[in-house]
């Protein structure tokens, strides 16, 4: 597939700044694809559309207070982006990269950043010092690492949670499951079955896609985790034909990397799912409007059909949905 197919105009007004209130209060485009029509409709009809068979699955990861502001011995100003450890170091992005070099240490709230390795596109192996524990230094130091076309702040740090996430690791929200409210969990469990799986999201969600196509792209693994009775409760949810409704284009890399039975119950996946891919568990999807150019709307593309999802992002912008993280959601059924 070639990355100008995944390309699509939009008001730069309609990219999302802050989340709505309450979470559920959000737009939701219904995608059909057996009819191929869209319906509008929002965030807290989700229930509705459900069936009592169902299987929903959610990510439960919890994004890491990852973003530091720190000073280099210049006095400069600089910032890391901490993505994954890697035993005693870390993946990460840095900036200004041009100007850091392995050896360098770089300082802040406690922390202290050393460059081991960088490269020209700033990302980069840095080791962390703290008096203490890292991970609470992390949290002492860092902020909230929101996108960057989220200009303002957010105060509060847990509306880029989500209310079921519980297992740190990310470097980014899995967005789609922003849009729930205890409540609305209640009422879904109250409907269906649910289970929750593990992705933390890692460096693909902070690069763009630079090669003409999807083909020579390559994608960075990322850690997925899976109880052994939920894999088994998705295997017999996929075995008597019952529907597997994935929350987030993470939940689906999950669902559609564990769909082969050599893969572990935990372990990395760099799994690409695009048009001409057979999706062989998920059944439905929810999920945010994502970036153009990116491997996200790929795969959306790739569950509904591309000629469906233009339609439907071009009715999004027509009628003013609000996109990416803080956005509204789309469901396809």
């Amino acid at each position: 597939m070639r990355i100008s197919e995944l390309d699509y105009e939009l008001p730069e007004e309609l990219i999302a700044q802050a989340p709505v209130e309450p979470r559920d209060a959000s737009r939701l485009l219904i995608v059909r694809r057996a009819t191929k029509t869209l319906e509008d409709a929002v965030f807290s009809d989700l229930p509705s559309l459900l069936c009592a068979d169902d299987l929903v699955v959610l990510n439960s990861t919890r994004v890491r207070a990852a973003r530091l502001s720190v000073t280099r011995a210049t006095g400069g100003a600089a910032e890391v982006l901490l993505l994954e450890p890697k035993g005693e170091v870390w993946q990460a992005l840095v900036r200004p990269a041009r100007k850091l070099k392995p050896g360098a240490r770089l300082a802040g709230n406690g922390l202290e950043v050393e460059i081991v390795e960088v490269g020209e596109a700033g990302e980069a192996i840095v080791r962390l010092h703290a008096e203490g524990s890292i991970d609470a230094a992390i949290e002492q130091a860092g902020v909230m690492p929101l996108p960057p076309y989220i200009r303002a702040s957010v105060d509060d740090a847990e509306r880029y949670q989500t209310v079921y996430s519980r297992t740190i690791g990310s470097a980014a929200a899995p967005t789609a499951g922003l849009h729930f409210t205890p409540a609305l969990l209640e009422r879904v469990r109250a409907t269906c079955e649910v289970v929750e799986v593990d992705l933390h999201v890692g460096l693909d969600t902070f690069r763009p896609v630079t090669v003409d196509s999807l083909e020579q792209h390559e994608m960075h693994s990322e850690f997925y985790s899976v109880d052994p009775a939920v894999r088994s409760a998705i295997s017999t949810a996929v075995a008597e034909g019952r529907r597997v409704v994935a929350i987030g284009t993470t939940t689906t890399r999950v669902l559609e990397t564990i769909a082969d039975p050599t893969m572990p119950n935990s372990g990395r996946t760099s799994i690409l799912l695009q048009p001409g891919v057979s999706f062989r568990t998920v059944g439905a999807l929810v999920t945010n409007f994502h970036l153009p150019r990116s491997t996200l709307l790929a795969l959306v593309m790739g569950l509904a059909g591309e000629s469906l999802i233009r339609d439907a992002y071009a009715h999004a912008v027509n009628t003013r949905y609000r996109f990416y993280s803080f956005g509204d959601a789309m469901v396809i059924l």
